[in-house]
């Protein structure tokens, strides 16, 4: 009996050391011994050897490869047996993109299961997942809840972005929570329902309901889904309370063969650009997979614009949707319209690669084309988007990106741009775009043609522009042409998009030849300079100056917002020799001194336009001309603008001061106030006012100017000395002296008169001289004029009137009344002389020949009498 206790015994720790052995070389043995009943070309890999604990099995790794890629990983895995079997994992990832890998499966070995033989094949369990993920959807990863019984399967996983509670009893699949967030902000979709399943696992329910409420960010905000089906039919409709039409109806039947999706409609009513059509999809092979499916069919899309319906046409396939390498080819062909716009599709293409991570690929011959009217001036002749070779995945764009534009606007001209480059990647803010552009047009109303082109690139978050040249050959506008004027860049235009650190900085150049004008003013060659430095192209200060020749620099400074432009300018003080090529040549005016300066600060806006305010400061100006000098000029003008209209003396009168005016008469101390709105209007008149200068040894003054005119502007002429005003006309028949006062009423808005009822007296005794050589030749053609004439030789004159009209045609009328006493030869004789003379003022400023009027009026008027004494409007009184 000892020898056989002692064999039981000793037989019993050889069994605990071999089971103690074999547990702690699990990781060596057990992977081989799996893959007895694993599919082939797929095996399990164990890191660490699985624990064992008083009441649980610790596998603290665990991976599943099909190939080389790992399609499982498991970490820390505990399984126990309280009441039933419980396996509680820490994480449990899965990546999709291994399924291509696993062998397939033999189904002819052995009949297949039905539902139920399967659910009876499941052990009374419990499966616990801390964190479950399947790549590439990480951001949908959560916990994953299992319960498992013959009679009853659930299953809950709750994530951020996915919820899902579902439980199967027998054939019945209740769906009680399904929660996806589809945009940011906005309520999940919803779903619930309950289907009932096939006889076979491997099939789709035989028939089921589900529904559910969508919450959309845009139009229609609400939304209803409902999908149901019975054996081998079904239909899914979505609604909009609003639309009377679904938004999507797909009825659809499966059969072994074939899922088909037949005569679906869609419409989408929503943003003032309705779109609707029809789709058919087929997918035969369906029961076999994803990978092994064939799918083919077409959507159309229904356009409506202004001009007219367009119909394009999606056909795809016959090819394969996979999740690592589909094979889809498409062709989109047709036309779109959209309000006035045409756009005309024949793109070739294939969809390649993995099914979540597509790329799509234009073949040759893919073209996009365009044309229509964007705006109501701007008529689109034609846009061409060539994409042969263009791919586009999640990573962007890729290829050469190349777009032609030829375009006219009415009573602007017409032009072509294009546009070429290389993408690599591209999205915005990410990736590489280089791109260069060119072209050229016609600007007709500045009779112009005109040329541009750059270079520039996108890359990541910056976009730059490094080369700009564009330009004008001329501009030509009313008086004014400008010649060849060029926009270039002297630094990159930079943008940098980056959130964290935004900027926009450049540097650009405005160069112009010579500016002439119709009058013969030429301004110099210009340039203007600006600098931009911001955060983006809404938001940016400018700073830079202007100069044409040696007339400059105009600093100027300011921003842009977006929506504002403001800044100022400073003209710093210059001497105004340097303005003289503004003068036209026929002027003959030659600035010789003084000095100007001015300050402006301005602002524009789209519902504003340009606005400025500022004041100019003019000093001892300076200007000889062949018959005039103008010295001593000073003022100070300061100002607005806006909507068209100049406000004149903002805070007060501009006081316009002239030292002296040296013409055929010298003016001293002229000065003036100005005030008001040019254009003037009713609401905003124009003011000149206490205007007054001295000259002929007397003032002339005027009080009050005011535009528009309503009553006549009073000009006072006070002791004006005739004997100046005669020396500065020089006529050589006649002298004459003495004071003369008057008033001239002004009118510079009358239909007919420039001076009406105006008038000049003496205030004081005159003499008349008349020329001995006049007077002798006067005599001497007629004895009877002779008579008379002697009288006027020499004559005192006591008392003189003289009324003056002047129209706004030059038309001048004088009628003077004379009274006083002639002396000849020690006589004396009292002379009453009625003077009447019309002539056009402007003739006769231009001959200053008054005095030969004079003498062919006497001649004519004296000549005829036959006593000396007897002359109509001359009357003679002998006093011995």
């Amino acid at each position: 009996m000892t020898g056989k206790y002692k064999a039981i015994i000793a037989t019993a720790l050889l069994i605990v050391l071999s089971l103690l052995a074999l547990l702690h070389t699990t990781a060596y043995w057990l992977p081989g011994f799996a893959g007895l009943w694993l599919p082939k070309g797929t095996r399990i890999a164990l890191e660490s050897s699985p624990r064992l604990t008083r009441n649980a099995i610790v596998i603290p790794d665990l991976r599943y490869l099909a190939g080389e890629c790992e399609l499982a990983r498991v970490d820390n895995a505990i399984l126990r047996h309280p009441s039933r079997w419980q396996l509680d994992v820490d994480t449990l990832t899965l990546n999709s993109a291994c399924l291509s890998q696993l062998p397939e499966s033999d189904t002819a070995a052995s009949a297949p299961r039905t539902l139920a033989e399967w659910q009876a094949m499941l052990p009374r369990s419990f499966l616990n997942v801390n964190h479950f993920s399947l790549a590439p959807w990480d951001q949908y990863a959560g916990t994953l809840s299992v319960a498992l019984s013959p009679e009853t399967q659930q299953l809950s996983f709750q994530g951020e972005r996915l919820r899902v509670k579902v439980a199967v009893k027998g054939q019945t699949l209740t769906l009680s929570q399904f929660e996806l967030p589809l945009f940011d902000g906005e309520p999940p979709l919803a779903l619930a329902g309950d289907l009932t399943l096939g006889l076979m696992p491997d099939g789709l329910p035989t028939q089921g309901s589900l529904r559910t409420s969508l919450h959309l960010p845009r139009e229609p905000r609400d939304a209803t889904a409902e999908l149901e089906w019975d054996a081998d039919r079904g239909q899914l409709i979505v609604m909009a309370p609003d639309a009377e039409d679904p938004l999507l109806d797909l009825p659809w039947t499966a059969s072994v063969g074939a899922l088909t999706i037949s005569d679906g409609r869609w419409s989408w009513p929503y943003q003032g650009f309705p779109l609707s059509g029809r789709v058919a999809v087929r997918a035969r092979n369906w029961q076999q997979g994803l990978e092994h499916t064939l799918f083919d069919g077409r959507l159309n899309v229904v356009t409506q614009g202004r001009a007219g319906k367009g119909n394009a046409v999606l056909n795809f396939g016959p090819g394969r949707l996979s999740l690592t390498d589909s094979a889809m080819p498409l062709r989109l062909t047709g036309e779109a319209k959209q309000e006035a716009m045409i756009f005309y599709a024949g793109l070739p293409g294939e969809l390649s690669g993995p099914l979540l991570t597509p790329t799509l690929r234009f073949h040759p011959g893919a073209l996009l084309r365009s044309r229509g009217r964007v705006i109501d001036a701007l008529n689109i002749d034609e846009i061409r988007w060539p994409l042969a070779g263009v791919t586009l995945t999640q990573d962007g764009v890729a290829g050469r990106l190349q777009a032609i534009l030829r375009a006219h606007e009415g009573g602007t001209g017409d032009f072509t741009l294009h546009l070429d480059g290389q993408a690599s990647n591209f999205l915005p803010d990410k990736g590489l775009w280089n791109w260069r552009y060119w072209g050229e047009g016609n600007f007709t109303p500045m009779q112009a043609a005109w040329d541009v082109a750059g270079r520039g690139r996108w890359q990541d978050s910056t976009i730059e522009l490094t080369a700009l040249s564009t330009g004008f050959d001329q501009l030509q506008y009313g008086s004014m042409t400008m010649t060849t004027p060029r926009l270039t860049l002297a630094e990159p235009l930079r943008w940098v998009r980056d959130p964290a650190a935004p900027s926009f900085t450049g540097d650009l150049r405005l160069n112009a030849g010579e500016t002439r004008f119709s009058g013969g003013s030429v301004l110099p060659p210009s340039a203007f300079t600006f600098a931009l430095k911001g955060s983006d192209p809404t938001s940016f200060n400018f700073r830079g100056d202007l100069r044409a020749g040696v007339i400059g620099p105009v600093r100027h400074h300011g921003r842009w917002d977006g929506e504002r432009l403001r800044g100022e300018a400073w003209w710093p003080k210059q001497q105004l020799t340097v303005f003289q090529p503004l003068l036209p040549p026929d002027w003959e005016m030659a600035l010789r001194d003084g000095s100007l300066y001015a300050q402006v600060a301005f602002s524009a806006a789209a519902g504003q336009g340009f606005e400025a305010g500022g004041h100019g400061v003019l000093r001892d100006g300076s200007a000889w001309m062949p018959d005039n000098k103008i010295d001593g000029v000073d003022f100070v003008l300061p100002f607005r603008f806006s909507a068209g209209t100049w406000h004149l003396g903002t805070r007060g009168p501009v006081r316009l001061k002239i030292g002296t005016i040296e013409n055929q008469i010298i003016a001293h101390n002229f000065t003036a106030s100005l005030q008001g709105w040019y254009p003037w209007s009713e609401a905003q008149p124009l003011g000149l006012s206490d205007v007054s200068v001295e000259a002929l040894g007397g003032t002339i003054t005027m009080q009050q100017l005011r535009m528009p005119q309503h009553d006549a502007a009073l000009v006072r002429v006070n002791n004006i000395s005739t004997s100046e005003l005669v020396s500065a006309v020089n006529p050589k028949q006649f002298t004459l002296s003495g004071p003369v006062s008057g008033a001239l009423p002004l009118w510079l808005e009358h239909p007919q008169w420039i001076i009406k009822d105006g008038w000049l007296a003496n205030p004081g005794p005159m003499t008349l001289r008349l020329d001995k050589d006049t007077a002798d030749a006067i005599a001497n053609d007629n004895v009877a004029a002779g008579a008379a004439i002697n009288w006027l030789r020499y004559m005192e004159i006591s008392r003189s009137w003289t009324r003056i009209d002047l129209d706004n045609l030059g038309a001048l009328r004088l009628q003077a009344s004379i009274t006083g006493t002639g002396k000849v030869q020690g006589k004396s004789s009292t002379v009453h002389l009625n003077y009447s003379h019309e002539e056009n003022l402007f003739t006769l400023w231009r001959s200053l020949r008054f005095g030969d009027n004079l003498q062919s009026w006497l001649e004519q008027n004296l000549s005829s009498q036959p006593s000396s004494c007897a002359a109509p409007g001359a009357v003679c009184e002998e006093n011995k």
